[in-house]
């Protein structure tokens, strides 16, 4: 783990194997996984209302996106340790209003016990307004040929080149939108909506799989496979891309009153596939 490096966790193996992409490097995009808060992926140029209030914020990390503002400020912060264990991590992060009006405070437990992993991630409205809030997990998992990747989802965003929901492909059941085949088989950057059950990444050359349990609130999927870079994307969160700008799309963030809590849990577990 590195609370320093946004909370994040480095790596996660399983009788030797890793489950998640071990981290390669020093900055926040080598890590294995790590948090969102206080709203996940992007939101377009910065720009929102909230209220009578029409804000307009500098993007935050222009390496990655020069023009929107992405995965909240957790990711980019050093959180505090406020307790450990030989099993526990319990971290802490504080944000002060400032470009982003509302003060929060998130914290984060993550737990290892024989049967796997569980983030415990928590959001509280530190502001004498409501705040937008959301939150989720940004996993990075190893990629082969073959590897697979299973949920069930009721409709898949159709995405512009910056990542932007532009047309949502809505079903009449919940669809595994790669019917089976290798993720490898679909270039995406995208968020799914209306998540059916759990999750499942699977590696039948390493006969090894990962189910991914999630809370109900968890009811989006981003979904990043990139090409030739042995590594994709399967992040569980509680809105949509952009959702504060789409107040009519499925996903919304919540409005979270001052003093009020959100909360949202993610457990992995490994087991074999023979």
């Amino acid at each position: 783990m590195a609370p320093e490096r946004g909370g994040s966790i480095l790596a996660f193996d399983w009788r030797g194997q890793p489950l998640l992409r071990a981290s390669s490097g020093a900055g926040i995009l080598d890590v294995a996984s790590f948090p969102l808060v206080p709203f996940s992926n992007r939101i377009a140029d910065g720009r929102f209302t909230w209220g009578e209030r029409n804000l307009a914020l500098e993007p935050n990390f222009p390496e990655v996106d020069p023009r929107n503002l992405i995965h909240g400020f957790g990711w980019l912060s050093e959180w505090q340790m406020l307790n450990s264990g030989e099993r526990e991590l319990h971290l802490e992060h504080l944000y002060s209003a400032g470009e982003w009006p509302w003060s929060y405070g998130a914290e984060l437990v993550y737990a290892l016990d024989e049967e796997g992993l569980s983030a415990r991630l928590s959001l509280t409205n530190l502001s004498d307004k409501p705040m937008p809030a959301g939150l989720g997990f940004h996993p990075y998992f190893p990629q082969t040929g073959s590897t697979r990747y299973l949920g069930l989802h009721w409709g898949e965003w159709r995405s512009d080149a910056s990542a932007m929901p532009i047309e949502l492909d809505l079903r009449e059941s919940p669809t595994d939108w790669w019917h089976g085949a290798a993720v490898a088989t679909r270039a995406v950057d995208t968020v799914y909506t209306g998540r059916e059950g759990g999750l499942e990444i699977l590696w039948p050359e390493r006969d090894l799989a990962l189910r991914i349990s999630l809370s109900d609130n968890l009811s989006a999927t981003c979904v990043y496979v990139p090409q030739n870079l042995g590594w994709f994307c399967v992040e569980p969160v509680s809105h949509m891309t952009d959702a504060i700008n789409r107040p009519d799309a499925p996903d919304q963030m919540a409005s979270l009153p001052p003093g009020e809590t959100m909360v949202v849990e993610m457990r992995l577990q490994a087991f074999a596939l023979a």
